[in-house]
């Protein structure tokens, strides 16, 4: 499963939220973009772990706070099921203490539902080009909890296995670079690009860029100045 919606395809995206206004008013939202289709509802973790399964959606925006099942065990389920299956969790507060939890479960960032309707969007889009949403405040905890294991951490550090040119990759998408940057920066393809990231989540036994962003902020694997991305055609 490559990463990212091949161009000229819309973005199929399912909606799991207990809050029929909420969940219908993203729904009509991003029906509203040519490039996107929500392709299913569901109003709670069971339902979504179901749907999930029988309509294979490129993006589920899942609410982390659902009665039945909850968005973060829903989150454990999917992804143990279908690991390909992009996860990004909605919520109020980026206090919640469910995020954290969803994010070592393999959901790839999350997104408020505070946010302004056009960064939604954004950030939506940005996802399906390979983007991994998260904030300062969430790869702090991330990094916080990677402590807590540094002293039992064994010898044989996976780091060592990575490539100096997957050192390069990583310490771009640390950056938040895209593919398709990390690619111009690199001189290399996006498909090239998207090979070197399949062989560091392989390496380092980590599930999506998320994870890997965050091993690299805790092995130094970033440079004090970090290379420009060059500019992309026009």
């Amino acid at each position: 499963m490559t990463e990212g919606v091949a161009p000229g395809d819309r973005l199929r995206v399912m909606l799991v939220d207990d809050h029929a206004l909420v969940r219908e008013g993203i729904a009509r939202f991003l029906a509203a973009c040519p490039d996107i289709q929500v392709v299913g509802e569901a109003d709670n973790g069971v339902q979504a772990v179901a749907k999930a399964a029988e309509l294979m959606p490129d993006l589920i925006l899942m609410d982390s706070s659902m009665p039945t099942l909850d968005g973060l065990e829903a989150t454990r389920r999917i992804k143990a099921a279908h690991p390909h299956l992009k996860i990004v969790m909605l919520t109020a507060i980026e206090e919640d203490r469910n995020l954290f939890e969803a994010v070592k479960a393999g959901a790839h960032g999350y997104l408020l539902k505070s946010m302004q309707p056009d960064e939604f969007l954004a950030r939506v889009r940005g996802i399906a080009q390979g983007e991994a949403p998260i904030s300062h405040v969430m790869a702090a905890k991330i990094l916080e909890e990677f402590g807590r294991h540094v002293e039992g951490k064994p010898p044989d550090d996976p780091a060592s296995k990575l490539t100096p040119r997957e050192h390069e990759v990583l310490r771009l998408l640390t950056q938040g670079c895209p593919n398709k940057d990390i690619a111009n920066t690199l001189s290399v393809s996006e498909g090239t690009v998207k090979n070197h990231l399949k062989h560091i989540l392989a390496k380092l036994h980590l599930q999506n860029r998320v994870q890997a962003a965050a091993y690299a902020l805790r092995e130094g694997i970033v440079p004090d100045e970090p290379p420009r991305p060059k500019p992309g055609p026009a």
